[in-house]
């Protein structure tokens, strides 16, 4: 089992930027990938970005393309979520997950294993 927790969250003000960082334990962290979703009140989970294992393949949701970049460092088992030029829409509680399975659809949280307790991001217009 993987254990996941995440940070940075805090109040921005619109156009501003954020950092999260999400440490992972528990697991070969190299062996895993990781995303980012996000949860607004009243709204269903919906998926942010997500990292392949080695970090070559990223993937996005339309909504924080060009503004998000999600990293990772391995040897600090860490993954990072930048957000930039963040907008009001942009306020949700944002999760960090892990995925230990193989040739899975990143973009369906239904497919991470591990989920920490959240962080929330509020952004201010």
């Amino acid at each position: 089992q993987v254990q996941v927790v995440e940070s940075g969250g805090g109040l921005v003000q619109a156009g501003g930027s954020l950092r999260l960082s999400c440490a992972a334990s528990g697991r070969t962290f190299s062996n895993i990938a990781m995303g980012w979703f996000r949860q607004a009140p009243g709204k269903e989970r919906e998926f942010v970005a997500a990292i392949g294992w080695s970090g070559g393949s990223t993937y996005y949701a339309d909504s924080v393309k060009g503004r998000f970049t999600i990293s990772r460092d391995n040897a600090k088992n860490t993954v990072f979520l930048q957000m930039n030029s963040l907008k009001p829409e942009d306020t949700a509680a944002y999760y960090c997950a892990a995925a230990t399975g193989w040739a899975i659809d990143l973009r369906d949280f239904r497919n991470f294993d591990s989920w920490g307790q959240g962080t929330q991001v509020t952004v201010s217009s």
